[in-house]
């Protein structure tokens, strides 16, 4: 189970770190959108990423 939640963590980090380092001026508006969104469309996304994540989790197993 640790080995897993290791894993599932490192690929994240991977996934989060692509977009800066492909391209940073990307990023950094994407970054400034999210910053000017109000908190119900942060917790909105949020909300999206958790269920299409809980998803893809229970699809694989």
């Amino acid at each position: 189970m640790g080995e897993a939640l290791l894993g599932a963590l490192a690929l994240m980090l991977i996934a989060e770190g692509l977009l800066p380092f492909l391209s940073p001026r990307q990023w950094r508006t994407v970054f400034e959108r999210a910053v000017k969104m109000s908190d119900g469309q942060i917790r909105f996304i949020g909300l999206v990423s958790l269920l299409g994540g809980l998803a893809l989790l229970l699809a694989a197993f």
